[in-house]
C-alpha cells in the first residue's frame, strides 16, 4: 500500500502504491506508533520531529484497509541551535554572522536546528556532513540589499598555476554571481531538512525589476555547485531572486516533499533546475512560480566545451506543476544532452505547456537528447500538453540570425542537436487550448521517434489563441490537433483527440505515420 522513500534523523518520506497522478484514489490516514499524525490526499507525505535512532510504526488507514510499515531513524553525532551563537530569528536583527559561526563550528555528522522565528539573513556557506533542520515555524528570510549579497566568481584563478576554481555559472554559460542564500561548493553529505521555509523575499527588492540589466548574475535560493549525496525534505521554498532550486554539477542529489512557489508574473523564477548533473530524484514535489517549473540543463556550447557533462537518469514522480511557462523543460542550454529520463504519475495544472523540450542549431552535437517517457500524466488546462522546438528563440546574440531560424537545410555540424526518441503513454489531457501536441524539429536533422500511447487530449470550449512553440515569427494556433514537422518516425495508439479545429493529425515532412 505504502512504503518509505527516505527515512533521516528527524523525518521520513512516504509513497503511496498506486498509479494515480499526485493524489491518491481515496483519502487516507497516517498513524505513528498508533496516534493519528496526518491525513490527506496526496501519493507523497512526510513525518517530521522524530527521534535519532529511534524505531516507529508508521500505519497508513485507507478505508477499510489498513497497512503498517516500520523504520528507524538515523543516528547523528549532535544537534545544536542557531540560538546558541546569538541568532535571534526575531524578524528584525540580521543574523547572517551568526548563522555561519554555527555552521562553522558544528562538528561533522551534526545537525544545525533553527527553532520556530524569522531569520533575517544574507548568504549562508553550507559544508560536507552536515544536516540544516528548519522547524515547524521558522524562516530564513533573504536580505533584499544587493551588499549584502557576495559576488563569487566565475572561475576563481589557481595561483598554483591550475585550470581555476569554477564557482559561478548561469543559464549555460560560466559567469560571476551574487551567492546564493543557501550556497554549497564542492561538497558531500548534506542534508536540509524540515516544514520550515526558505523566502528569497524578492518582492520587496529591486531582483525582479533589474533582471536583464545587471552584469552580475542574480541569486538563486539554493545553489549546490559540485556537490554529491545531497537531501533536501520537506521544506517550503519561496519568492527567489531569479532560479530556486538549482543543483550545478552534482550526484546523487533528491528533493521529496518539497514546494516551491513564487509569482505567476516574477520573472525567470524557475522552481527547479538541474543543470550538468548526475541522477536526480523528484518526488512528491509542487511547483507554481512565474518560469518553467522544472527545467532540465547541461550548459551552452561554451561551457560544454571547457566543463563537458549531460544530464542523465533523472526521475520525477508524484509531483504538481502549475502555473508555470513549461512543467517539465529541457533546455535550452542543453549542450551536453539529456539521457534517460522518467516523468510519472505527475498532474500539471495551467501551465503553458506540458513537455517543453527547446534547442537551436549552435548548441552542439553533444545535445543528444534520448530515452524520454513520460506515464500516467493528467494535464489540466495545460495550453499545448506536447511541445518540441528545434528553432527556439531565446536571448543569445545569434537567437533571430538566419542560421538559427532559416527553414532552409543546413549541413550537419559539430554545431547541429539532435532529439531522438520521445515516448508518452497514458496521459489524460483536459482543456487544452493552443495545440494538442507540437514537434518541430530540423530539417537536417529530423527528431527521430514520437510515440504516443493511450493518450487522450480535449480542447476547452473557450480555448483561446497563443503560440505553441516559440520561434521567430512563431504563428499563433487555436485548437491545432498534433502537428508534426521534421520527424522521421510518428506512432499513434490509442490516441484521442477532442474539439480541435481541422484535423486531428497533421505532417509535414514525416517520414513514417503509424496510426492504431
Amino acid at each position: 500500500m505504502f512504503h518509505a522513500i527516505y527515512v533521516g534523523a528527524t523525518s521520513a518520506c512516504f509513497e503511496l502504491e498506486n498509479q494515480s497522478p499526485y493524489l491518491a484514489p481515496e483519502p487516507w490516514r497516517a498513524l505513528l506508533d498508533g496516534a493519528p499524525v496526518k491525513e490527506g490526499r496526496e501519493n507523497v507525505f512526510s513525518l517530521f520531529g522524530l527521534k535519532p535512532g529511534e524505531t516507529y510504526a508508521v500505519t497508513l488507514c485507507v478505508g477499510s484497509d489498513a497497512c503498517t510499515v516500520e523504520i528507524t531513524t538515523k543516528g547523528e553525532r549532535c544537534a545544536i541551535s542557531v540560538k546558541d551563537f546569538g541568532a535571534k530569528g526575531d524578524g528584525a536583527t540580521v543574523d547572517t554572522t551568526a548563522i555561519q559561526a554555527a555552521i562553522l563550528a558544528l562538528p561533522e555528522k551534526g545537525r544545525l536546528v533553527f527553532p520556530a522565528g524569522t531569520y533575517r539573513t544574507g548568504p549562508i556557506l553550507l559544508k560536507s556532513h552536515m544536516t540544516l533542520e528548519l522547524t515547524e515555524g521558522a524562516t530564513l528570510l533573504g536580505l533584499t540589499d544587493k551588499a549584502d549579497y557576495p559576488v563569487l566568481p566565475a572561475v576563481a584563478r589557481d595561483l598554483n598555476g591550475g585550470p581555476g576554481v569554477h564557482l559561478g555559472g548561469f543559464e549555460g554559460l560560466p559567469r560571476d554571481m551574487y551567492a546564493a542564500l543557501i550556497t554549497a561548493e564542492y561538497a558531500t553529505d548534506i542534508t536540509i531538512v524540515g516544514p520550515g521555509r526558505v523566502d528569497g523575499n524578492a518582492q520587496n527588492g529591486i531582483w525582479w525589476q533589474t533582471f536583464e540589466s545587471d552584469p552580475v548574475a542574480r541569486p538563486r535560493l539554493m545553489f549546490l555547485n559540485r556537490c554529491d549525496n545531497v537531501t533536501v525534505h520537506g521544506i517550503a521554498a519561496a519568492n527567489a531572486a531569479s532560479w530556486h532550486l538549482h543543483p550545478y554539477y552534482c550526484r546523487d542529489v533528491r528533493f521529496f516533499d518539497v514546494s516551491v512557489s513564487a509569482p505567476k508574473d516574477s520573472p525567470n523564477t524557475d522552481a527547479m533546475d538541474p543543470e550538468c548533473c548526475d541522477g536526480v530524484d523528484i518526488v512528491g514535489c509542487r511547483f507554481s512560480v512565474g518560469d518553467d517549473c522544472i527545467a532540465i540543463k547541461s550548459g551552452k556550447l561554451e561551457l560544454y566545451r571547457l566543463c563537458p557533462a549531460s544530464a542523465d537518469s533523472h526521475t520525477i514522480r508524484n509531483c504538481l506543476m502549475s502555473f508555470g511557462h513549461g512543467a517539465v523543460t529541457l533546455g535550452s542550454e542543453i549542450s551536453g544532452g539529456v539521457k534517460a529520463l522518467s516523468v510519472s504519475q505527475c498532474l500539471f495544472r495551467q501551465t503553458d505547456r506540458g513537455l517543453r523540450i527547446k534547442t537551436r542549431r549552435g548548441r552542439g552535437r553533444n545535445c543528444d537528447i534520448d530515452g524520454i517517457a513520460f506515464d500516467n500524466i493528467r494535464m489540466e488546462g495545460v495550453l499545448t500538453p506536447i511541445v518540441m522546438n528545434m528553432w527556439y528563440r531565446c536571448v543569445d546574440p545569434d537567437g533571430d540570425s538566419e542560421y538559427v531560424q532559416g527553414r532552409a537545410p543546413l549541413p550537419v555540424d559539430a554545431r547541429t542537436p539532435r532529439l531522438g526518441r520521445f515516448h508518452f503513454s497514458n496521459m489524460e489531457c483536459v482543456d487544452a487550448e493552443v495545440a494538442a501536441c507540437y514537434c518541430d524539429g530540423l530539417p537536417e536533422e529530423p527528431i527521430e521517434e514520437v510515440v504516443l500511447e493511450n493518450v487522450y487530449v480535449r480542447f476547452s470550449e473557450n480555448a483561446r489563441p497563443g503560440v505553441p512553440s516559440m520561434f521567430t515569427n512563431a504563428p499563433e494556433h487555436c485548437r491545432l490537433g498534433l502537428w508534426f514537422e521534421n520527424v522521421n518516425r510518428v506512432k499513434l495508439k490509442n490516441v484521442v483527440v477532442e474539439g480541435q479545429a481541422g484535423e486531428a493529425v497533421l505532417t509535414r515532412n514525416v517520414g513514417e505515420t503509424v496510426v492504431e
